[in-house]
Parts: C-alpha cells; sequence; structure tokens
C-alpha cells in the first residue's frame, strides 16, 4: 500500500546510534530544570547535550541527570570549557566513568572572546579519545580540510560552527558547508551560531545531517515556543532539501505553459 505520509521521517545514524529527530539540543542556560525539561521534550530531540564541568553528575544530589530520563534521551557528554587536549580527554573519562557512555562532543576552545575551537588540540584529543574507544563529535571551524582530517581520525561525525556560539548570526559561510558535505561521508551537524527558525530551515536546506543548538531555544522571550518552531523549521527544511528546490534565474519565468493557449 503507498505511503501517503510524505512527511514521514526516515531514520539515519550517528555512530551506533540510530535517530530519527536532526535536532540536537544543550541543557544550559534554561530558567530551571523543569523548563529545560519541557523545551527539549517540546523539540523532539532524541540526543541532549550535556556540559560534564558545568552539571552536578552525582545523582543523589540535585542535578539536571534526575530531570532527564535516559530511557528516552541519548545523552551527549561535552567538553564545553576546555581549554587544552589533556582537559578535554580527561573531562570524557570522568563522563563514563560517571556512567554517560562514550558518545561524547569534544570541545577544545582557543580563544576565549570569538569561543573558536583550537583546531589543533580539537584534532590532538579526538586522536586520542577515538583510540579509547570514545565515539567522538569534534565541534570545529568551517574548514574543509580539517573536516576530512577529523574523519580520517575516527571521528562519527563532523560539527562546523555555523558562527561563533550564542551569536545568534545563522550561517555565515553556507558554501563551506556544501564543501564539507561533499568532502566527507560522516554526518555533518552544524553547531552555534543558530538565532531563529529562518537560520535553521536554510541550515538544513544545505543538506546536513542535523543541528545542534542550546542558546537559540533557552534564549529566546519565550522558550518554549521556540523549541516547538526549531523542531518545525529543522523538518520543513529537511523536507524542502530532500524535494529539491527550483533553480534561481536572473528573469520571470511564466507559472504556466505557453502552448495550448487560446487565441483572443
Amino acid at each position: 500500500m503507498e505511503n501517503t505520509n510524505i512527511a514521514e521521517k526516515s531514520s539515519f545514524k550517528i555512530g551506533d546510534k540510530t535517530l530519527q529527530s536532526r535536532l540536537i539540543v544543550g541543557t544550559g542556560k534554561y530558567a530551571s530544570f523543569d523548563e529545560t525539561r519541557r523545551a527539549i521534550e517540546i523539540s523532539g530531540a532524541e540526543i541532549v547535550t550535556v556540559a560534564v564541568r558545568r552539571i552536578e553528575l552525582d545523582t543523589t544530589k540535585e542535578s539536571l541527570l534526575n530531570h532527564l530520563d535516559p530511557r528516552k534521551y541519548i545523552f551527549l557528554p561535552n567538553t564545553a570549557g576546555c581549554y587544552s587536549v589533556k582537559e578535554a580527554v580527561m573531562t570524557c573519562q570522568l563522563a563514563r566513568e560517571a556512567g554517560l557512555g562514550n558518545f561524547v562532543k569534544v570541545e577544545v576552545i582557543g580563544d576565549e572572546k570569538t569561543l573558536f575551537p583550537d583546531n589543533e588540540a580539537t584534532m590532538e584529543a579526538s586522536r586520542l579519545l577515538v583510540k579509547d574507544g570514545f565515539q567522538v563529535l569534534p565541534y570545529c571551524t568551517d574548514d574543509v580540510v580539517l573536516c576530512k582530517k577529523l574523519e580520517d581520525l575516527g571521528c562519527v561525525a563532523v560539527m562546523p560552527l555555523a558562527a561563533p556560539i550564542g551569536s545568534g548570526l545563522g550561517i555565515r559561510n553556507p558554501y563551506n558547508i556544501k564543501l564539507i558535505l561533499e568532502a566527507v561521508s560522516v554526518p555533518v551537524i552544524i553547531d552555534a551560531g543558530v538565532g531563529t527558525a529562518s537560520d535553521a530551515s536554510r541550515a538544513m536546506e544545505l543538506g546536513v545531517t542535523g543541528l545542534l543548538m542550546n542558546t537559540a531555544i533557552a534564549g529566546a522571550n519565550h522558550p518554549l515556543k521556540m523549541a516547538e518552531a526549531m523542531k518545525m523549521a529543522v523538518e520543513s527544511g529537511r523536507l524542502a532539501y530532500e524535494a529539491g528546490r527550483i533553480p534561481k534565474k536572473l528573469y520571470a519565468s511564466a507559472s504556466s505553459p505557453l502552448e495550448g493557449l487560446i487565441d483572443i
């Protein structure tokens, strides 16, 4: 029987994780744990990032982890706040010891003002972590060569930034993102810079695997409404990509064919 649900989401994989939602959300900057939980639920996200150095890992105490069901969400520990290879590697090992698994997002920051990653340190931390059995998703610049090298190291995805973290500027260089998509075979996830739903749709229309965002939702005037907006934007952007847009033209093109016009 023909499937009439055109918008039905197809599954895809990142590492050994099989997913349907292409939206990954963070857990910081919300007004309360309850708001965090509700926003994540509304977003439809299956992967949730947690900053290992900024949350309470002891669940016998008041912790974000007590408000998110590990049977419902895949936790993606991240190394936010790390400025060296040693810090990043040790943070991932701490997360694994705390029971958060070996699926990790690696950030090694190289500049305090822009929070741009240190590319060389990111590569070295990724190399060490892959060797140690981690599935690594590295936050990186939108550099084609770098992304190819990270794939060669064994990273299960690459996460190029669209713009500085929390800037809300949207994709500054869509052409680099397209080049990365052509150059690597692992999933490409836009990380950082999305500000509103139109940014999310535009990113997805490029053909990226997914988006990771935090501030765009948590920092909105109404985070729960923005969570829903982002969910719909990611889904519509992906659907538009799969549909294939019409080419851009300088001049008008008639919507109706000229053949068979009635003479007047």
